[in-house]
């Protein structure tokens, strides 16, 4: 859902190069507590993802975090990260992580 987010608010000025990778997500009373990092390859995306004054990361956690509440049904703190990693798509520690790697025979 935040990775949707992210193409539905910066259109053509990302690359569908982005990840998202949950950090955390730990259930509590009265809400959901979410951290999440946002993979881009160059700094130049990290700059167009937080925005000025960090505007676009704020649009876009606020939609993602409307829409996870929405689905979970209860209250959400969704926590967003913008990380560099260059060749994320590439390496398979990342793509292990986000569950993409390869699977074993």
């Amino acid at each position: 859902m935040v990775r949707e987010q992210i193409l539905r608010h910066t259109r053509e000025e990302i690359p569908y190069s982005t990840a998202v990778v949950v950090d955390s997500f730990k259930e509590g009373d009265p809400l959901v507590r979410i951290e999440a990092s946002i993979l881009v390859e160059r700094s130049s995306q990290k700059g167009i993802l937080i925005g000025r004054g960090g505007a676009m990361l704020k649009a876009i956690g606020s939609a993602a975090r409307r829409e996870i509440e929405a689905f979970l049904g209860t209250k959400v703190y969704l926590g967003l990260f913008v990380k560099v990693r260059e060749g994320w798509r590439e390496d398979p520690a990342v793509l292990d992580e986000m569950g993409l790697g390869k699977p074993e025979r």
